[in-house]
């Protein structure tokens, strides 16, 4: 599955649009990795316990939207972006999400 942020791929036109696919995770930190986090964030830099599960997040959603392209028999999906919202403290709705369409041979 070929999948680009941009809005065409080079050597291949658009010949259908299949519409919108998406994928969505909603996450936590672990106790754990949450106690761990909190203190780093009160001496600064980057909090590898928050990235982890940031980046399996956003792969998981990717994973996602991917077999969504897919049911929908899609070639590729173009216009690809990421959205994240916090919607209750401690839990985070992360998005993929693209355009999935038909290309020419």
């Amino acid at each position: 599955m070929i999948v680009t942020t941009g809005n065409d791929i080079a050597g291949r036109g658009v010949v259908q649009y299949l519409g919108i696919v998406r994928g969505v995770v909603v996450r936590s930190t672990s106790v754990v990795s949450g106690i761990t986090g909190g203190l780093k964030s009160l001496f600064g830099g980057n909090i590898s316990e928050y990235e982890t599960v940031c980046d399996e997040a956003r792969q998981h959603a990717f994973e996602r939207m991917v077999d969504h392209a897919k049911k929908v028999r899609a070639d590729a999906i173009i216009g690809m972006r990421y959205d994240a919202t916090e919607f209750v403290q401690g839990a985070t709705e992360v998005l993929a999400y693209g355009t999935a369409v038909k290309l020419s041979n």
